[in-house]
């Protein structure tokens, strides 16, 4: 039997980091940040974004400029639940199926990473939902105009009351990876 593992937190927490922590210590991942980079790239996903928010959004390549994108779905409310509304269907698709597909290969442990796990109403997919946190300070270190994006995210506190468990990410990456390694022991 899988467990399945929603990992979520703050931008600049470490979920990336947690996240191939959970993979070198052999539970089966997913990143939704991956996902959304592959989806950016299918011709019908960047048709949308560029009838939507107009050819600004798209580099000289063709491809959708992701920062572009940002800026106007952080500084706009209306912007970003269009954008959701494109992406979260087809990513839920693709959780879906990785899931499946993971499952009836008899996967122990999947680990699926998604910042926004409990904002888009998804909790309920998961076995066991991992918060990783940091001081804001300590984000905004790591990732700049993290406050800023994160406006939108529920607060750290009601994610970890959400959450069955919970890192405070303020230490090294050994630290985290200790972290990760315990729980995986625990978890399989």
């Amino acid at each position: 039997m899988a467990l399945v593992v929603g990992l979520t937190g703050g931008i600049g927490s470490g979920k990336t980091e947690a996240l191939a922590a959970f993979a070198r210590h052999g539970a089966t991942t997913l990143s939704s940040d991956e996902i959304v980079r592959e989806l950016y790239d299918r011709a019908d996903v960047r048709a949308a974004v560029a009838a939507h928010f107009g050819a600004g959004v798209i580099d000289a390549d063709g491809a959708v400029d992701r920062s572009a994108v940002a800026r106007r779905v952080f500084a706009d409310e209306a912007e970003r639940r269009w954008l959701e509304s494109l992406l979260l269907p087809l990513l839920s698709e693709r959780f879906q199926q990785w899931r499946d597909d993971h499952v009836a290969a008899g996967d122990r442990l999947l680990v699926h990473e998604a910042p926004t796990l409990f904002e888009a109403g998804i909790e309920d997919r998961y076995d066991l939902i991992v918060t990783v946190t940091a001081p804001a300070d300590v984000r905004e270190s790591r990732r700049p105009g993290s406050a800023e994006r994160m406006a939108h995210q529920l607060p750290k506190q009601a994610k970890v009351a959400r959450s069955q468990e919970v890192y405070e990410n303020t230490g090294t990456l050994e630290q985290l990876d200790a972290w990760v390694a315990d729980l995986v022991a625990r978890l399989t």
